[in-house]
């Protein structure tokens, strides 16, 4: 896959652009620097020349293509009719909440996890509970019973797991499911980066396993994967309780047009342009390896199973709570601090592998000078 060049990338005006002056290399947000797949390219290229920059209006076309993509990707059989379109994965996350808790509810997340986690319970006006992740990487199933049995609403769930990459087991989501249904908690999953699960690790929906469409819901999008966030479209595929039925009668207008556009597209047309992103984001995940062990032997980490995200350790240097201000003003690489993701991200920062060999190699080098 060819990424443009360092300085045709800086033409680009979105966030990761747009927020750091022009001499940091961004690898923060979780936007690849890739370019668009060409079937995307092709819908949206067709909606320009046509003036077709309307009201979206996501019909049965949305809910096909995404039926078929989990089949063929996963073997996931999705009815269409219970998927329903919301402008991104965190209005859906919040409508679901709305629809779920009451005033003083509580909803349970595992840190350290995607920051805007924390944000979504409290915009539902629901209360947050934290049961971290067992090592800083596995569901701790035994802490999630006992903040189960005192009745939370809604457990949001991250698979895979935003930052640490983990792509949690069939058996350990099983456990879950039984846990929910024990306890009568309706699960939220988080599948946003579901297609980017990478070779040598297998995904599990969980409305696929038995018993999950009776406790959970799911949130999918062909954001991360495709590169489309600023397009506006995502999924709640609904279990047993069609819980998107109770979202508000203007949320469909929330929808981004061309975001329905490229989902359909990305969903349906997408898989090969896919498979070579997946191959592609294996070798920086070898190579970012390569370039710690070589450069920065200090920092440890585990490659993620999923997503194009490292979860860096750097608390060898005992001094340095917040390694992510060091990296951005010594070394002039903007990395996202691992405190945003809750407490147990003090000392670790999250760096964006997906982008060329040549800005990664230059990256890990501004990062050895900014502890020299």
């Amino acid at each position: 896959m060819i990424i443009d060049s360092l300085d045709h990338l800086r033409r680009r005006r979105s966030a990761k652009w747009r927020r750091y002056p022009d001499d940091v290399l961004p690898l923060f947000v979780a936007e690849m620097d890739v370019p668009l797949a060409p079937a995307i390219a092709d819908v949206l290229r067709a909606a320009v020349e046509s003036s077709d920059t309307g009201y979206a209006i996501p019909g049965a076309d949305l809910g096909e293509a995404v039926a078929g993509f989990a089949a063929r990707r996963w073997g996931w059989q999705v009815d269409p009719a219970k998927v329903t379109a919301v402008a991104d994965v965190g209005v859906g996350a919040v409508e679901l909440l709305r629809a779920l808790t009451s005033p003083g509810d509580s909803v349970v997340i595992s840190p350290p996890v995607y920051p805007p986690f924390f944000h979504w319970v409290q915009e539902a006006g629901a209360q947050l509970r934290e049961v971290p992740l067992a090592d800083g990487r596995r569901l701790d199933l035994a802490a999630l019973e006992t903040a189960f049995a005192s009745h939370p609403a809604a457990y949001l769930l991250c698979n895979p797991h935003n930052p640490v990459g983990r792509v949690h087991t069939r058996d350990e989501l099983t456990a879950l499911i039984t846990l929910a249904s024990r306890y009568g908690v309706t699960v939220i999953s988080d599948e946003i980066h579901a297609p980017l699960v990478l070779p040598g690790a297998t995904f599990t929906p969980f409305l696929s396993l038995p018993g999950a469409a009776d406790v959970g819901v799911s949130l999918i999008s062909a954001s991360k994967a495709f590169n489309l966030a600023g397009l506006k479209c995502a999924a709640v595929v609904d279990g047993t309780r069609s819980v998107a039925s109770a979202f508000p009668p203007d949320a469909r207008w929330r929808t981004g047009h061309f975001g329905v556009l490229a989902t359909v597209a990305a969903f349906t047309h997408g898989d090969a342009w896919l498979d070579g992103l997946l191959g592609f984001l294996d070798e920086r995940r070898t190579q970012l390896g390569t370039l710690l062990h070589d450069r920065l032997p200090w920092i440890t980490w585990t490659p993620p199973e999923g997503t194009f995200l490292a979860w860096l350790d750097c608390r060898a240097r005992p001094d340095e709570e917040q390694p992510a201000r060091r990296f951005l003003d010594r070394g002039r690489v903007a990395l996202e601090p691992g405190l945003r993701f809750g407490a147990s991200g003090a000392g670790y920062v999250r760096l964006n592998f997906g982008t060329s060999a040549e800005i990664l190699d230059e990256a890990t080098q501004r990062m050895v000078r900014a502890y020299r």
